[in-house]
């Protein structure tokens, strides 16, 4: 009776202490993506590669030290090293933040066995615990009009329709998503791009003008005198660009609370069409093998060895029923993701949300609010397949017609987060 009441007692104890570690363990991104129940969202779990194009070159082959062949003026080495091991900062700023803090209420014990256990726990914590952030929930890290400005119709304009994207986006996190404890972890920050000299964090969204994003960034930073100089491979391979969650803590809550924080975003149907186009419809030596291979076999009735072995070939109907699989025989890839789940604007408060559709607008008004030099202007051309069509509502439609109607309503569920937070009518009128 008395090793059973031990025993109870260790376990109630240990229990009792593990509470708060198991809690902040949990997955980040289970904790970022709670969900209402009911809500139509279909969430994966695979995270996203790291950059906008595949690991290898777009074509398949990667030009051999491509990025020596870019000229470089002023590049600088980040401003905050990641130490090894760096304990949480202690200093984080305080205002107008929101800061979870982990505790361990574990008791300290003398014996071999428990500081062995309470080591390898430590290691554990360590390890796996989130680093926790504080985040700004303001709007003013926008700049300012300039006095001039303020009597312009169209700037006056702008600036109200970057006030109603943030407010419909605001509410729509308020409604659909639990982030009382803004749970920030280098993962959520590993997409956004750092421009110090003009004090901008730009999150990349694929198939949004991230390409021409980035040559705007590296004209800022000094690295380039002009967006036509800038070959795709440079943008994409090149690593001229310092992304966020290569600083450290101190670094990354810094620029969190001071810098303009930016996303452009695109009618998700679209985007998805654009990014289908682009890897499947072309050659390609990374996502054929490695996505239209599994997808063919899984989805293809009597497939030919030839479509078996290159993985070419794959219809948009084949794609869209691996996108809609809860089983899918590959992995997500940051080409159709989700923003919610590429930028985590529940988590980050976008001072600046364009969109696609007005980009040249949008991009325009940003860069003269930052007091951007004159002479630079948003770049519209297209490097990639530069004599194909861009993906428009219309052809985006002619791919969605050959879905049935239980297949186009599914995608809509997919994407239904997107759709509702960045304020995007329904593509079809079938659709509830």
């Amino acid at each position: 009776m008395m090793k059973l009441t031990c025993m109870f007692s260790f376990i109630l104890l240990f229990g009792a202490a593990g509470l708060v570690v198991f809690i902040h363990l949990q997955d980040p991104e289970e904790i970022v993506h709670q969900q209402t129940p009911g809500l139509r969202y279909n969430m994966g779990s695979q995270q996203p590669k790291k950059d906008c194009t595949s690991n290898n070159s777009q074509d398949g082959k990667m030009p051999p030290y491509a990025a020596d062949k870019f000229p470089i003026a002023n590049q600088r080495a980040s401003l905050d090293p990641v130490p090894n091991g760096a304990a949480l900062e202690e200093g984080a700023s305080r205002k107008q933040n929101i800061l979870v803090v982990i505790k361990d209420h574990s008791p300290k014990s003398a014996g071999v066995n428990s500081a062995r256990t309470h080591k390898r726990r430590r290691r554990f914590v360590i390890k796996k615990s989130p680093i926790l952030i504080a985040v700004n929930s303001s709007f003013h890290n926008l700049p300012i009009l300039k006095s001039e400005d303020r009597n312009d119709v169209k700037w006056e304009s702008l600036y109200k329709t970057q006030r109603e994207r943030k407010q419909i986006m605001r509410e729509t996190c308020s409604k659909y998503k639990s982030n009382n404890k803004r749970i920030i972890t280098p993962y959520h920050v590993s997409r956004i791009f750092v421009e110090d000299k003009y004090r901008i964090l730009y999150c990349e969204v694929p198939k949004a003008g991230c390409s021409n994003w980035k040559r705007v960034l590296m004209v800022l930073n000094g690295l380039a005198s002009s967006t036509k100089v800038i070959q795709h491979n440079t943008v994409h391979y090149g690593n001229y660009l310092k992304r966020l969650d290569g600083f450290d803590r101190k670094g990354i809550n810094h620029r969190l609370n001071t810098y303009t924080k930016m996303l452009f975003v695109r009618e998700p149907f679209e985007k998805l069409v654009s990014a289908f186009r682009d890897k499947f419809e072309h050659p390609n030596n990374y996502y054929h093998p490695v996505f239209g291979r599994p997808i063919i076999s899984r989805y293809r009735v009597n497939a030919t060895k030839e479509a078996l072995r290159t993985g070419s070939g794959v219809t948009f109907k084949e794609f869209i029923q691996y996108l809609l699989d809860v089983h899918r025989p590959v992995g997500m890839d940051i080409h159709w993701d989700h923003v919610n789940r590429l930028c985590s604007p529940c988590l980050i408060d976008y001072d600046f949300i364009g969109k696609f559709e007005t980009m040249e607008e949008d991009a325009n008004f940003f860069l003269h609010l930052i007091n951007a030099p004159q002479n630079l202007t948003f770049p519209r051309f297209k490097d990639r397949h530069s004599d194909e069509e861009r993906t428009t509502t219309q052809i985006t439609q002619q791919y969605f017609k050959q879905l049935s109607p239980s297949q186009r309503q599914r995608s809509y569920d997919f994407y239904y987060m997107d759709y509702l937070m960045f304020n995007y009518s329904k593509p079809f009128e079938d659709l509830y």
